[in-house]
């Protein structure tokens, strides 16, 4: 079975909590504090994995939740921190958010990438310890580790897409030029899912083909099989669009081409201006006088569309597609690689996080408190501008502002968050 388009929960470790303890031992007065730092949260880790080229293995498992990190101990001692969880995908995945649709990370750029940061580990007592505090009787909880929902898609990195009406003959190519073996028949739909083929070329570096299951008209739309596979078509430099010109299913060539490329066209605007190379199939049994194959013909020339001629079963013109192909590549630029498109900040917007936010007031001081502010607030590094202004817009946008004035804050008032204080300028 074929699967490209998946959703899974990811949940990375919560840090450990550190610890409170005194140094206790013989002959040893006021030992002072030893409390170890708690360890950090295991992450959510991306592999790729040049071997697969399916999202099978997430059938029946969706969920991955990495290790926790051990609480700190006596003595100084550091938790232990939590094994990551390493999780190979496809070259070519897209990992997106499930509700904007937006990318998060494209898989064909880096061989590994971390989707959930661990939670960070608890400071022990010993690190509260001051000239005026010797004896501090607490310590610092870990930060708890992201989790999210991400939905995992998959664009094949092939360079080259053959598309085409169903039966004219896209596996039958690819199985000649390349050491692919796709199902072979003669009947509809025999293509269930794409194939894959790397393509040897003497003159130098080969090329990576793709077999796109037979596009029908409406496939845009839904119809037929093609169209759950037009995503595998987005990365492809070049479009090799197979055309029967045997008329042996009581189609016109002509009339093929046109309808395949308006599916493309519905599908995405940009994939229809891709360059294509018409290969016209089946010429070991083409009646060239016939009308019908001379309009396509005819149209072909008067567009400057390129054709060759080949036949898959006699091997005719396969050496010529495969050569022109290549040369064809050299001129066009790189394969596509997505942008991510979720910034640092939509990964801390939360919808429900203004109804999880509590204000409380205590005279002139404003306490404000949150899970998912605590795990927040232990991203950022206080003592750096950038930082504090990325906290300050995060406050805003999630409603944190809008609920201290509904609660009466004026300028000057003190806002206490966990052990973050500041006066409430705005």
């Amino acid at each position: 079975m074929f699967i490209d388009n998946i959703k899974i929960y990811l949940k990375a470790g919560n840090g450990g909590n550190g610890a409170v303890s005194f140094h206790r031992e013989k002959f040893v007065s006021a030992g002072g504090p030893d409390g170890g730092d708690g360890g950090r949260g295991g992450n959510i880790i991306f592999r790729v994995d040049t071997g697969a080229n399916t999202l099978l293995a997430f059938r029946y498992k969706r969920k991955f939740v990495a290790e926790d990190g051990g609480n700190g101990m006596a003595d100084k001692k550091h938790g232990k921190n939590g094994a990551d969880v390493i999780i190979p995908v496809p070259q070519g995945t897209l990992i997106k958010d499930p509700e904007s649709g937006k990318i998060i990370f494209d898989m064909a750029s880096a061989e590994e990438f971390v989707v959930c940061k661990g939670g960070r580990g608890g400071w022990g007592n010993r690190h509260f310890a001051t000239p005026t505090r010797q004896i501090p009787r607490f310590a610092k909880s870990g930060t708890a580790g992201e989790e999210k929902e991400v939905l995992l898609e998959l664009k094949m990195l092939a360079e080259v897409g053959l598309v085409g009406f169903p039966n004219v003959g896209k596996s039958s190519i690819l199985s000649r030029i390349s050491a692919a073996k796709p199902k072979i028949a003669n009947y509809h739909f025999t293509t269930l899912s794409p194939n894959l083929g790397v393509v040897s070329v003497k003159e130098g570096k080969g090329f990576l083909a793709a077999d796109i299951p037979g596009l029908i008209e409406g496939a845009s739309e839904g119809q037929g099989l093609g169209h759950a596979f037009l995503r595998h078509v987005d990365r492809c430099r070049l479009l090799l669009h197979v055309v029967d010109v045997s008329m042996a299913d009581g189609r016109e060539p002509l009339d093929d081409m046109i309808k395949i490329n308006e599916e493309l066209s519905k599908y995405s605007s940009e994939l229809a201006t891709r360059p294509q190379i018409v290969v016209a199939n089946k010429i070991d049994s083409t009646l060239f006088e016939e009308e019908a194959v001379e309009a396509f013909y005819s149209y072909c020339k008067e567009k400057d569309i390129p054709v060759i001629n080949v036949s898959a079963v006699t091997g005719e013109g396969l050496e010529e597609l495969v050569k022109v192909t290549a040369e064809k590549l050299r001129e066009l630029p790189p394969i596509t690689v997505y942008e991510p498109e979720v910034t640092e900040e939509d990964e801390v917007i939360d919808k429900s996080a203004i109804t999880e936010t509590t204000v409380r007031r205590e005279g002139q001081r404003f306490v404000v408190e949150g899970q998912w502010l605590f795990n927040f607030m232990g991203k950022i590094n206080f003592s750096d501008y950038e930082s504090l202004n990325f906290f300050q817009r995060v406050l805003v946008k999630n409603g944190v502002i809008d609920k201290l004035r509904e609660a009466g804050i004026e300028e000057g008032d003190t806002v206490s968050m966990y052990d973050f204080e500041f006066d409430f300028v705005y």
